[in-house]
């Protein structure tokens, strides 16, 4: 606004002396700049793209303070599951909930990354957010990973059965690996078990995820299901630059 009635005030005539200016009444005013915008409609586009950009450039440096603060719980909590490499030269992070149609799209590139890239640490959170079935199965899956069992192979059961994934779901799974359902149930609200969920909460307010899957490479947070090559792609610029993007000044020679 400032800057539409600095401009009508530069469009008028220059006078030899400076003339007492009296203010300008609102009435008389929002006419003149209701004019001026409708011979420079464009100038609304130039304020919207310039609001737009400042809100932009609030929010990534909201979430790089935000990214700074949480990273030990994103990546060295022990609220974390881990597969793959521990020692693994990078690390993915994925925040699932097991009711998620593109989570359960992506397991087949989790699964290619854990078989093809021996040096790849993958850390799993358990992000239940769109049911209480949802929830359940993240209290019993964070008990199985507690557990000595293959939580991978849970992992791929639930993410493979048919129909919502709930507790009974979730039961059915971990006593298939050996594991006693009664204790199960009994541990659902345990400290470890709310510590693990409110962790994974903590981060996404934090970082303002709000859908799964969402993975996080480095500093990058990336909604949805990507696929396998932009997963790899990533991988391999971290690698080479330390980065999820490289840019030409990273490159060797």
């Amino acid at each position: 606004m400032e800057t539409i009635v600095a401009d009508l005030i530069a469009r008028q005539p220059k006078q030899d002396k400076p003339q007492p200016v009296a203010a300008l009444e609102q009435s008389t005013l929002d006419p003149m700049i209701e004019t001026y915008l409708m011979g420079n409609p464009r100038i609304l586009q130039k304020v919207s793209a310039a609001l737009d950009a400042e809100l932009t450039a609030e929010r990534t440096a909201a979430t790089r303070a935000a990214m700074v603060e949480l990273k030990p719980a994103i990546f060295e909590s022990e609220n974390g599951i881990v597969l793959g490499n521990p020692n693994g030269d990078v690390t993915l992070v994925e925040m699932f909930d097991y009711n998620c149609g593109y989570c359960r799209q992506a397991l087949p590139d989790l699964a290619a990354l854990l078989d093809s890239d021996k040096n790849l640490k993958v850390i799993l959170k358990e992000f239940p957010i769109l049911s209480q079935g949802s929830v359940d199965a993240a209290r019993i899956a964070a008990q199985v990973a507690d557990a000595d069992v293959d939580y991978w192979a849970f992992h791929q059961a639930l993410f493979t059965s048919r129909g919502q994934v709930d507790k009974a779901a979730a039961l059915k799974a971990a006593t298939d690996l050996g594991l006693n359902p009664i204790t199960l149930e009994m541990g659902m609200k345990t400290p470890r078990v709310d510590r693990a969920l409110e962790e994974s909460y903590r981060i996404a307010d934090g970082l303002k995820i709000t859908g799964t899957p969402t993975f996080i490479i480095g500093d990058e947070i990336i909604p949805g299901a990507i696929g396998l090559e932009a997963l790899q792609q990533r991988i391999a610029n971290m690698r080479a630059c330390g980065a999820t993007v490289c840019t030409s000044t990273d490159q060797p020679g």
